[in-house]
């Protein structure tokens, strides 16, 4: 390919050519911030790990007694496509004519294409959905917690707060942000979907250029931009609550607060003042008080408060608050806390849940949907918080609460996972890997061989987003991208849509899944829905065959009107909230009624949970966010995630003080610790870290130093070895993967290297008869890696999807 082909990714759009075995990448023009991250994207064409032909676990192919118990440690045996899609569907059909759909898993996390057609999550939910359904997740990793205290308090997630504060209003209007959690600029690089202009930094700087000021509320300096001058309060993590506590404090007590507002627009503020006065419980929640727990001092708490009531005032809270013990208490207090400002609605005030986290959040939305593929209805009833997964699979029948309700886990005996690493996601690693050995069968569709490859028993070697046409577009972003294929797919990977309609043909529910289309034709019927929406509004509509030549289209927006907070500042009447009072609930009733005592009516200020001597054997606070090298974990193996790291581990950022006592130096190799596990990292001094803090991010692809032992070691540097696997509150059970406490110590002696971007090595031996697969299936002959086979595949496939 000579020429640039358009294409995008959820950290950008771009265009690229493949030539003389090189992958060239241009961002696009209309982008004057493009992400780093588009430095990942070459290695995808040629790295050792792609998983280049379909691969069975040694184990479970030959259908061993307890084999399961070999998952993350077995070998793995080639064979043919056709015996790959026939293992699969016979395994499918047998689970579910013995146990039904509710014993089907069906794990995906969306995040593997910015495509509209070719994604992984719709993909495996429409086949599933076929089958008869299946048990799903609900909520996610990132906002957990968020997703389901929200509704309770403004309405539905997504709509009030995210609608309502967008970037251009900070830059004209808002004279103050306080900024729990901060905004750090690598999280705005992405966006699920795709990103065609990262506008965070212009913004920002425009803001501090009229004279907005910024206050960051944060352990580390760098979660906002060092060019805004911020005012910098390096709480201790996790006690974010209790500032605000302190801040509402001096609000009530020198009659700062609007009680006009309070009483026009939210209902049960009364009871909360009692708590927060200490009417309630004896305990006032003072700037003193407060100072004790957050490492603030009381002055300071003071003083902010004070000018928080007399500038335009914008409290954000971040994704990382909630991803933590009682994570739904920052949310809820700080939607209380700028309700008591009463700035909500006001242009560049009020309040904004997780503004700063992705890059289109805080966009003007589009005026027209967007193409999406019908996943059908799902029968099954059945789900599980997504962080509770482990759970699941460790206590099937267990009783578990969540949102109100009284839930058992299913018995899942069959994990079908497409589109997702939940060794990057989940907590506790060595507790997920005993999970993982309990279901009878694990598919995995994957590019590469990531621990979540290692762990299945059929993997299903899938196309990464390069490898094929596809449409990009996401929610607040104006660019509709035609997304050409840039190279042809790596060894015999196929995509998800060609997998699952060779599995159905086989179950014979392919006219049903396919409904006879090939890709290109599904890509031409989903542009319809947003052509005809164009088309209607008297908008540019070109045919699918012009976009597609063209490259891309451009997208109308609607109004910046301050959205539905505006709406309901301007009229509560005609504009209520869809809460049961139609306001702001400060207390809520719903919640309070489920009884719990970790999350009661009103926010609230809960001690972290601890084990016993964390303080002593534990003393630092890790935390553990999202790295600035890639998205989660994936592209680990690029070039600009691999350039980051330090001897090939992922490094850990500590204060010098801190490595000094412990005899650290920078560069070195140490070791962190817990009561769950262990992991080697690199050490990197920083002064933007506080003292008692540890800052290692997620997505070091896990690698266990000893993958038979049942407690490993990552010698990596993946930390989510070290995080708790519990749920947030029984109220939402989300995920407290971004606190957790630790020890560290330097590592002395050679440590063992890390090898998990090397190649896999598969055994001539195949000779293994398969349990699991039907009678006339062929033994296997070692043939896997040669080319005769390769006539009888293709014909096939041409037969597959016509």
């Amino acid at each position: 390919m000579n020429t640039f082909q358009t294409h995008s990714s959820h950290w950008g759009a771009f265009s690229g050519r493949y030539e003389d075995g090189k992958l060239e990448i241009r961002p696009h023009p209309a982008d004057a911030n493009p992400s780093p991250l588009l430095g990942n994207l070459a290695a995808v064409a040629d790295s050792p790990v792609r998983i280049r032909r379909p691969a069975v676990r040694r184990g479970w192919l030959e259908g061993a007694h307890g084999n399961a118990r070999k998952r993350g440690a077995d070998d793995y045996v080639e064979v043919s496509w056709p015996q790959a899609l026939d293992l699969v569907a016979n395994e499918l059909r047998r689970v579910y004519a013995d146990f039904g759909p509710r014993a089907v898993f069906g794990g995906s996390y969306g995040w593997s294409s910015a495509g509209r057609f070719h994604h992984a999550q719709s993909q495996i939910h429409r086949f599933l959905n076929v089958l008869g359904g299946y048990v799903r997740s609900v909520n996610t990793y990132s906002s957990g917690a968020a997703m389901v205290v929200i509704p309770h308090v403004l309405g539905p997630y997504d709509h009030f707060d995210r609608k309502s504060v967008s970037w251009n209003a900070i830059e004209r209007s808002s004279e103050l942000v306080v900024a729990f959690g901060g905004m750090a600029i690598k999280n705005t690089d992405v966006h699920g979907g795709g990103i065609s202009a990262h506008i965070v930094p212009r913004t920002l700087n425009g803001a501090r250029a009229r004279g907005a000021r910024f206050v960051l509320v944060s352990p580390l300096k760098d979660d906002f931009p060092a060019e805004l001058d911020a005012q910098w309060l390096p709480v201790v993590p996790g006690t974010d609550v209790a500032l605000m506590l302190g801040l509402a404090h001096v609000l009530v007590s020198e009659g700062l607060h609007d009680r006009g507002f309070l009483d026009r627009y939210t209902v049960g503020y009364e009871y909360f003042e009692a708590y927060l006065l200490g009417r309630s419980d004896g305990v006032a929640k003072s700037p003193e008080w407060a100072s004790g727990i957050c490492g603030i001092a009381a002055d300071v708490i003071r003083t902010l408060a004070r000018t928080m009531a007399c500038a335009r005032t914008l409290i954000t809270i971040s994704h990382s608050l909630q991803r933590a013990d009682y994570g739904e208490q920052p949310v809820w207090m700080g939607i209380v806390l700028a309700a008591m400002l009463g700035q909500i609605g006001l242009d560049g005030g009020g309040y904004s849940y997780s503004l700063g986290a992705l890059g289109n959040i805080g966009k003007s939305q589009l005026a027209v949907p967007l193409p999406t593929l019908s996943q059908f209805k799902n029968p099954v009833p059945d789900f599980i918080p997504v962080a509770r997964i482990a759970d699941m699979l460790l206590q099937p029948g267990d009783m578990y609460h969540y949102n109100g309700q009284a839930l058992h886990y299913p018995d899942i005996r069959l994990v079908y996972w497409a589109g997702g690493n939940p060794f990057h996601h989940h907590q506790d690693l060595n507790r997920l890997r005993a999970a993982f050995k309990r279901p009878e069968t694990i598919i995995v569709h994957e590019a590469a061989w990531t621990s979540s490859a290692r762990h299945a028993d059929i993997v299903l070697p899938a196309t990464t987003t390069l490898e094929r046409d596809d449409i990009g577009a996401a929610d607040r972003d104006p660019l509709m991208i035609a997304m050409k294929k840039l190279i042809e797919p790596v060894g015999e990977a196929r995509d998800d849509y060609e997998i699952f309609s060779g599995i159905a043909r086989r179950l014979g529910t392919f006219e049903e899944f396919t409904e006879n289309r090939t890709s290109r034709e599904w890509l031409a019927l989903l542009f319809e829905t947003t052509r005809k929406a164009l088309a209607a509004g008297g908008h540019h509509a070109p045919d699918f065959e012009t976009f597609w030549e063209k490259g891309e289209l451009r997208l109308p927006l609607k109004a910046d009107d301050g959205g539905p907070a505006r709406a309901f500042r301007d009229d509560p009447v005609r504009s209520p909230l869809q809460t049961p009072s139609g306001k702001i609930e400060i207390f809520s009733q719903t919640i309070e009624s489920f009884g719990y005592d970790d999350c009661r009516g009103h926010p609230q200020w809960y001690p972290a949970r601890t084990e016993a001597g964390a303080d002593q054997d534990h003393p630092f606070h890790l935390i553990c966010n999202q790295p600035h090298s890639r998205l989660h974990s994936q592209l680990d193996y690029g070039d600009f995630s691999r350039s980051t790291k330090i001897k090939g581990r992922e490094p850990v950022r500590i204060n010098p003080a801190d490595a000094a006592e412990r005899g650290i130096a920078d560069g070195d190799i140490v070791r962190l610790f817990n009561s769950r596990g262990s992991c080697l990292a690199a050490a990197v001094m920083s002064e933007d870290v506080r003292s008692g803090v540890l800052q290692l991010a997620t997505g070091a692809w896990f690698e266990p130093d000893d993958p038979a032992a049942d407690r490993a070691m990552c010698i990596h540097g993946n930390p989510n070895i070290l995080t708790r696997d519990i749920g947030t509150s029984q109220l939402a059970q989300a995920s407290t993967g971004q606190l957790t406490r630790v020890q560290i110590e330097r590592f002395d002696g050679e440590p063992p290297p890390v090898r998990i971007f090397e190649e896999i090595k598969f055994s001539d031996d195949h000779t293994g008869a398969s349990a699991q697969a039907s009678a006339d299936l062929p033994v296997l002959d070692g043939s896997s890696r040669v080319a005769p086979r390769r006539k009888a595949e293709l014909c096939e496939r041409r037969n597959e999807i016509k």
